[in-house]
């Protein structure tokens, strides 16, 4: 078991180490152990994002999902914690992107505020998409596994009033732009929307190549593409969370990206594995725990929502989840015995 564990995240490891050791050069033990907690940080709020890239990874050909792991990592690492959060807060505060990678490294507390700026459009987009991820998932009529049995069940049935999901989350972010300061409504508003569309349009897209074997590449980019926006997702939150730990971007890249290295080689892990064939409920624990962030995040837009308290409810959910599989296996195993 160690053997194996060490063939899927050895070099995880190494690249943990090496980059403590940066941290360690740059800010000494303050530095070593805020970079340390990111890591933590990263790793424990996106461990359902881990389980739900899984599922996906798993219809993906190998050419593909050795991207994910090469390709994956740098966008993961150096596009979505580093640059993506520059265009956004270029695009909100209309300074030039130059002139945000600027600040980011020259003058991180600026950079840090005006990113805090833009937490109403990150959070309305985030939580619009993830919500939209859930509830497409428990509303799905072909689902025949269920975790919460009366209420899966339950919101299995509902799947077959035409585009609910849609309704919810377009009623949820009405509501809250009207709890929100009048100034950001207009951002709540068009930064949700944005997200539902994009979610439908990949999910779409994603479909429609599955339908078509002869389309295999393409299918393999659409699920890639849809597997990064998801990351994206997860991880904005956290990017502006780390800013409560430290100002220094350099800090924050090495600490999420190594965080963010670990989930790749983790999901790797449960398709090789096949953990979600075996763990029936982990996948199901994964979209509770999704529903519970996006829920959060939707909240963080009128009151502050420590990372360390989602991070935990997703832990939750997933751990119980891996329990429940493991009681149910336990009982077919006796019974057949």
């Amino acid at each position: 078991m160690n053997k194996k564990i060490m063939r899927f995240f050895g070099w995880d490891i190494l690249i943990a180490v090496v980059g403590l050791i940066l941290l360690y050069y740059i800010g000494g033990l303050t530095a070593l152990w805020i970079g340390f907690l990111l890591m933590l940080l990263e790793i424990t709020l996106s461990f359902d994002n881990a389980v739900v890239n899984a599922k996906v990874l798993e219809q993906m050909t190998e050419k593909w999902k050795k991207r994910f792991i090469t390709w994956g990592i740098a966008i993961a690492v150096f596009g979505t914690r580093f640059v993506l959060p520059i265009v956004i807060v270029s695009i909100v505060a209309g300074i030039s992107p130059w002139g945000v990678a600027s600040m980011a490294i020259f003058d991180a507390s600026q950079y840090g505020t005006l990113l805090d700026s833009t937490k109403f459009a990150i959070h309305s987009f985030g939580a619009a998409f993830l919500l939209m991820v859930a509830l497409k998932y428990f509303f799905d009529r072909s689902k025949k596994v269920h975790w919460f049995v009366w209420l899966e069940k339950k919101l299995s049935h509902w799947g077959y009033i035409e585009s609910l999901e849609i309704i919810i989350v377009l009623v949820g972010l009405v509501g809250m732009s009207y709890l929100v300061p009048q100034f950001e409504q207009f951002t709540v508003l068009v930064s949700g929307v944005l997200g539902m569309v994009l979610f439908i349009v990949m999910h779409g897209i994603t479909s429609m190549m599955s339908l078509d074997t002869s389309k295999a590449g393409s299918m393999g980019l659409a699920a890639f593409i849809y597997l990064e926006i998801l990351d994206a997702s997860f991880s904005l939150d956290g990017v502006i969370g780390a800013f409560a730990l430290t100002n220094s971007v350099l800090v924050i890249v090495i600490g999420l990206g190594v965080g963010a290295v670990f989930v790749r080689s983790l999901t790797l892990y449960m398709v090789k594995e096949k953990t979600l064939s075996v763990l029936r409920y982990l996948e199901h624990g994964a979209h509770w725990a999704i529903f519970a962030l996006a829920l959060s995040m939707f909240v963080s837009l009128i009151h502050e929502v420590p990372e360390v308290v989602t991070g935990t409810i997703g832990i939750a959910f997933v751990l119980f989840a891996y329990i429940s599989s493991m009681r149910v296996n336990k009982k077919e195993r006796t019974k057949v015995s």
